[in-house]
């Protein structure tokens, strides 16, 4: 072979080898880049879709589930919701025989005008089984009640007379005029 056709067909490799580093940089890299994030984009757009199916499958059951929420929520008038605390404290400690010494609600206002918390401060007395009663009750009761702090404190030396005191915070909805 001539010295001449060999160096044309080492510029001819060169160039082509040049060309594939160019084309691989320049259009398929961007090219496969592309794929895959189209690729991601339309697996998390398939879940959405599978997401927003299935919500539509319970609504019925998760606006009913949202009806009940709003039902056990404490009354939007401020006195009407400390009435009902209050009931509920009064109806609560006859049934778990605890002797409630003190309730100090307080109104909380939050940044919405369709929410604001009533926080109370219980302190009561009693023994053991009879909080402990106290607590489940204010637990298991659907009203939209949540325990915040729990102080128990023994009165005694043998711990048979206990103190307790509470800190709840109940969740006052005014509900929207439109669903």
């Amino acid at each position: 072979m001539k010295l001449q056709n060999r160096q044309q067909i080492l510029a001819l490799a060169a160039i082509g080898a040049f060309a594939l580093l160019v084309g691989d940089r320049l259009v398929l890299t961007p090219l496969a880049r592309h794929w895959n994030d189209r690729a991601a984009r339309l697996t998390e757009l398939q879940k959405s879709v599978n997401q927003g199916a299935l919500l539509l499958e319970r609504e019925a059951i998760i606006r009913s589930r949202w009806a009940a929420m709003q039902a056990a929520c404490l009354a939007a008038e401020a006195s009407a919701a400390e009435n009902q605390v209050l009931k509920a404290f009064d109806r609560w400690s006859q049934a778990s025989r605890v002797g409630v010494t003190s309730i100090k609600p307080q109104l909380k206002r939050s940044t919405s005008e369709r929410f604001a918390n009533l926080e109370c401060r219980v302190d009561a007395s009693g023994n053991l089984s009879s909080i402990t009663r106290l607590l489940y009750d204010i637990e298991a009761d659907p009203m939209a009640l949540k325990l915040d702090a729990v102080e128990i404190t023994a009165r005694d030396d043998r711990g048979e007379l206990l103190t307790l005191g509470l800190l709840v915070n109940g969740l006052m909805f005014k509900p929207s005029e439109s669903p």
